[in-house]
C-alpha cells in the first residue's frame, strides 16, 4: 500500500515489532471479503507496547504508560498497517472464523479489534527461498562436484543410512524379545525402553539396558506377602 511506504522508520519498527511473535499478541483469524486475515484486539497491542521487550527496542517512540502506548497505536493508523473492524457471526459453524467488517470511524480504543493488512518482515521467507533455490541447483549439478566431494556425501548418506538400519533393527529386536518374554516372563519386558523417548542417542544406549515389569498394586501385594 502507498501509505505503508510513507511510514517513518519508527513507527515501522513499532508495526514489525507487533506482527512478530515475540510481542505475544493473540493473533485471530476472521473472513474478511471472502479472504482469511489475522486480526487483534485493541487492549493486546496496547500491553504489548507496555511491556519490557518493547522497552529494549531502539528507535521507536518511548511510551511510558498506557495513554502513551494509545497514541503511538493511533499514529499509526492512517498508514494502514492495521485497520479497525467489527465482528460478525462465524462463518459457518461456531467454531469457524467471525465474518469482519472495515468500520468507517477509525479510532484506537482498547476494546476494538483491528485487521492486519501488513504481513510483517519478509526477509526470512526470501532467504528461505534462496537456500532452497541453491539446494537444488547443487542437487541438479551433482555430476560436476569434484570428485573428493562426491566421495564425501556418500559416505555421509551410507552412515546416516546405517544409524537409521540400526535404529530398525533394534526396534525389531525389542518387539521380538518383548513378545517372547511375554509368554515367558508376563507382563513382559523391553529392552532400550528409551529407544523412542524424547531424549538424546547416547542417553537411549546408555540408560538401563531393560524395563522390568511392573504389577499391579494388589497383585505386587500377594507377591510381597507370599515372599
Amino acid at each position: 500500500m502507498e501509505q505503508q511506504a510513507k511510514a517513518p522508520q519508527d513507527i515501522r519498527n513499532v508495526v514489525n515489532f507487533l506482527r512478530n511473535s515475540k510481542a505475544g499478541i493473540k493473533i485471530r483469524v476472521g473472513i474478511l471479503n471472502g479472504k482469511r486475515i489475522d486480526y487483534f484486539k485493541g487492549k493486546a497491542a496496547v500491553k504489548a507496547l507496555t511491556s519490557p521487550a518493547y522497552s529494549k527496542l531502539k528507535n521507536v517512540p518511548p511510551i511510558k504508560s498506557e495513554e502513551d502506548a494509545v497514541k503511538v497505536l493511533q499514529s499509526i493508523l492512517p498508514f494502514a498497517f492495521f485497520l479497525r473492524v467489527e465482528r460478525g457471526n462465524p462463518s459457518s459453524s461456531s467454531s469457524s472464523p467471525r465474518m469482519l467488517s472495515i468500520t468507517p470511524s477509525q479510532a484506537l480504543q482498547p476494546a476494538h479489534y483491528y485487521a492486519w493488512f501488513y504481513e510483517g518482515a519478509q526477509w526470512t521467507t526470501y532467504v528461505g527461498g534462496v537456500v532452497m533455490v541453491a539446494v537444488m541447483l547443487a542437487g541438479v549439478m551433482f555430476p560436476l562436484w569434484p570428485p573428493i566431494m562426491r566421495m564425501g556425501v556418500s559416505y555421509l548418506s551410507m552412515g546416516v543410512l546405517g544409524i537409521a538400519g540400526l535404529f530398525i533393527a533394534l526396534a525389531i529386536v525389542r518387539l521380538v524379545f518383548y513378545i517372547i518374554t511375554i509368554i515367558v516372563a508376563s507382563p513382559g519386558i523391553w529392552i532400550f525402553p528409551k529407544l523412542f523417548a524424547d531424549v538424546g542417542f547416547v542417553s537411549t544406549l546408555c540408560s538401563t539396558a531393560y524395563s522390568p515389569p511392573t504389577f499391579p498394586p494388589t497383585e505386587l501385594t500377594t507377591l510381597l506377602r507370599a515372599g
